[in-house]
């Protein structure tokens, strides 16, 4: 253990690591020397964004020289007293034998003990009824141009900035701090977007899906694979509802989420047209048996947020161009409540992986939203099912939420965790990473109970289409339970099967299956061993 230090120490301090002979209470303690020792701490934690490692006991040219057990726990308490300095905390500290006694290794990061409230929203709505320039204008506070020019900080991938549409899932964030809007001036810069995680007790996490109607498969899977709080349907008030705004619709009601419609683009049509688009948004509402409620002030956005459930849908009518409206959505996403999740976090740790990629210098990293259950650093997890229904051990090197560094990550926080000794190929979207404790299981067939939507032909044993469940995305083979076929506007049982390989799932997740459109819904009723 003494040589692995050494060979960390040998090269001398650099970026976030810090050597220190020893510390004491009388000196380092001191209101300048703290101060000074607190700001160093600080220019360390920047370089390791968001994490600093002493090493105690270690001279300044890198020589492990060691301490006893006295100086040894002094020194210790005297860090921990600087970190507090700077709202920061020990985290981890590695204690090994050296010279004339022991050496530390000492891992400082910013203090997790103050919990922050995270909100899940997933966007969608119609090609070019204003979702990512909303969402851009909403998390950077930047007036569009009218072009969809804060757009582009949610349009990463250099063909979607050049057709100005949306390909892949896109997370962007903003939050509150003491009850006022914090946003970032480029969500492209890591960094600030990881200064605004850690300041802000209440941050919204926005998954922007892809309103083109050939990424269906894209919108559904950020619909259906994040552990969303809230739906929020963008409707252009120069085109109104569509059949993709009906179709996004469904699915956020499949769901059973809570939704939000903002109207858009106010400011390229007359107040006529507006009334005309708003009596549409509101006629379609009530069809699906909801209840359409106009926000036109702060006190609207409090009394709506208050008496928010499934069946009222608050309506804001925005621009992203003159800034009508911002105030409004911003109100309703600082008092939106966000759903307790306290009996998940008492589960065993699960989460289902939409993102897979590999980190310079960090290796294999999975994101996804965890679904129940804490991870910190370290723990022992299992990966799976491989397509032969296996699950491969693993463990969790570092975790991520938009960048900011976290030694815990729990049920309903979007994250990215760095594990070991897994290829990037073994792993594919709609596995599970999970602790041990976890009751995995590799399902070939299950049933559901389902409800065929527009179809128009019958669906019989024999019958495939894609399935979505949570990130999964397969092709299943049908077969109904109590009739010979089923089609439009039929309810009943079907058995499923994955047609190439098996996937973890449980009773009682939702379904979406489509074939081009969506075509059904359902609940899983029964697993088949």
């Amino acid at each position: 253990m003494t040589n692995s230090i050494y060979d960390i120490t040998k090269y001398g301090e650099r970026k976030n690591i810090e050597f220190k002979e020893n510390l004491n209470v009388d000196y380092h303690l001191k209101k300048d020397r703290k101060q000074q020792l607190a700001s160093q701490m600080k220019y360390r934690m920047e370089k390791g964004d968001g994490e600093a490692i002493y090493f105690i006991g270690v001279h300044d040219e890198g020589h492990l020289i060691g301490l006893p057990d006295s100086e040894y726990n002094e020194s210790i308490f005297v860090l921990r007293s600087i970190a507090q300095e700077i709202n920061a905390e020990i985290l981890e500290i590695e204690k090994h034998p050296a010279g004339h006694g022991s050496v530390a290794k000492v891992i400082i990061g910013k203090s997790q003990k103050n919990k922050k409230k995270h909100l899940l929203v997933g966007v969608a709505g119609h090609v070019d009824h204003g979702k990512s320039t909303l969402v851009g204008t909403l998390t950077t506070g930047t007036l569009d141009n009218g072009s969809g020019q804060s757009r582009i900080f949610l349009d990463v991938q250099k063909h979607e900035i050049e057709r100005g549409l949306s390909a892949d899932l896109s997370f962007a964030v903003y939050g509150f701090c003491n009850d006022q809007a914090m946003r970032v001036d480029n969500p492209l810069k890591k960094k600030e977007k990881s200064k605004l995680v850690e300041k802000c007790d209440k941050v919204v996490s926005f998954v922007d899906t892809v309103g083109h109607e050939p990424w269906l498969r894209t919108t559904i899977r950020g619909i259906v694979g994040q552990k969303l709080n809230y739906g929020l349907l963008t409707i252009a008030a120069d085109q109104g509802p569509t059949h993709i705004t009906k179709e996004h619709l469904g699915i956020i009601l499949a769901m059973e989420l809570p939704v939000i419609v903002a109207m858009t683009k106010i400011d390229v049509v007359t107040s006529k047209k507006i009334v005309e688009v708003q009596k549409k948004i509101f006629d379609l509402l009530k069809l699906v048996g909801r209840i359409p409620y106009m926000i036109k002030s702060i006190d609207d956005a409090d009394f709506v947020t208050k008496h928010m459930n499934q069946h009222i849908v608050p309506v804001v009518k925005v621009s992203p161009v003159t800034g009508v409206g911002l105030d409004l959505m911003d109100r309703l996403f600082l008092k939106l409540k966000i759903p307790s999740n306290g009996k998940e976090l008492k589960k065993p740790f699960m989460m289902y992986i939409d993102k897979i990629y590999t980190v310079l210098g960090v290796g294999t990293v999975v994101s996804g939203t965890i679904r129940q259950g804490k991870v910190k650093k370290g723990d022992k997890l299992r990966l799976g099912p491989t397509n032969t229904g296996e699950f491969i051990e693993t463990s969790s090197k570092s975790m991520e939420m938009h960048h900011y560094k976290k030694e815990i990550a729990e049920a309903g926080e979007v994250v990215g965790i760095s594990i070991t000794g897994v290829d990037i190929d073994e792993i594919r979207r709609g596995m599970i990473l999970c602790s041990p404790e976890y009751p995995a299981v590799s399902v070939r067939e299950f049933e559901a109970e389902v409800a065929i939507l527009v179809h128009p032909t019958t669906i019989k044993k024999g019958y495939e289409c894609i399935a979505h469940i949570e990130t999964i995305a397969e092709t299943m083979t049908f077969e109904p339970v109590d009739s010979e076929y089923m089609s439009a506007g039929d309810t009943g049982k079907i058995k499923m099967k994955f047609k190439y390989r098996p996937c973890s799932i449980k009773e009682g997740q939702k379904l979406i299956f489509r074939e081009g459109r969506s075509k059904g819904v359902g609940t899983i009723t029964r697993i088949i061993q």
